[in-house]
């Protein structure tokens, strides 16, 4: 009996012990959220809302060319009208004021392309994301989410690093399709390089083509300028 209730006594202390590391990382609603932004919209990832978390619980907002973003849910961003076909380079300037204000590591953002039936349930799309300590990522949707660069996040030395938590950083992210290739460049370093065949493939994207935007992970805040589209 007594190693019964010790057994107990050991996994109570375990899940109240761990409980909140979880607690930690969850999505923290934005007070006064939505899509603040003409023509733009948005959708928070399939987790998040079998989290209970919904679109108006990040901020999107616009104002002279400067978008201002605070999640709540991680969520991409678009407006319809963005599109882009054939070769090209989707590009923006994401400034993080305080470097993990929000939490208690690194969460990214970046630039998002390719992206066809948003919105839906078979939404397809590709984005390259940088964090503030000098790492990337590359991940696609499909309808369900696919590895492009490694699953963890890859160092490099031209992604710009935090000075410390609550500090400032900027990285300059550009994705271009060229040819029968995808790239990210991050600070005017191609930090990573696709084969467009493998991404645009059953389960994939339907095509480069597509509607580009903006996209965050949950609990960052980011103001985004110089963001456009330009044909090679």
């Amino acid at each position: 009996m007594r190693f019964v209730t010790g057994f107990a006594a050991a996994i109570a202390l375990t899940l109240c012990t761990t409980a909140p590391a979880f607690a930690q990382d969850a999505a923290v609603a934005v007070k006064d959220g939505g899509v603040f932004a003409k023509g733009w919209t948005g959708k928070i990832d399939a987790q998040e809302e079998k989290a209970g978390q919904v679109l108006n619980n990040a901020r999107f907002d616009e104002k002279g060319g400067t978008f201002t973003v605070r999640t709540g849910p991680a969520t991409t961003y678009w407006n319809a009208a963005n599109k882009a076909a054939g070769n090209y380079t989707v590009s923006a300037t994401f400034n993080e004021p305080k470097y993990m204000n929000l939490m208690d590591h690194p969460h990214p953002y970046g630039i998002m392309i390719a992206g066809n039936d948003l919105g839906s349930d078979k939404q397809s799309y590709i984005y390259c994301s940088a964090y503030g300590n000098g790492t990337f990522i590359v991940r696609g949707m499909g309808p369900a989410p696919f590895q492009v660069s490694a699953r963890k996040p890859e160092p490099n030395a031209a992604i710009n690093k935090a000075a410390g938590k609550d500090q400032p950083v900027k990285q300059d992210i550009a994705v271009t399709v060229n040819g029968d290739k995808i790239e990210c460049a991050i600070n005017g370093t191609v930090v990573g390089s696709y084969n467009k065949a493998d991404a645009v493939a059953a389960g994939k994207l339907t095509s480069t083509d597509g509607v580009y935007g903006l996209r965050f992970a949950h609990n960052t805040e980011v103001t985004v300028t110089n963001f456009k589209m330009t044909k090679k």
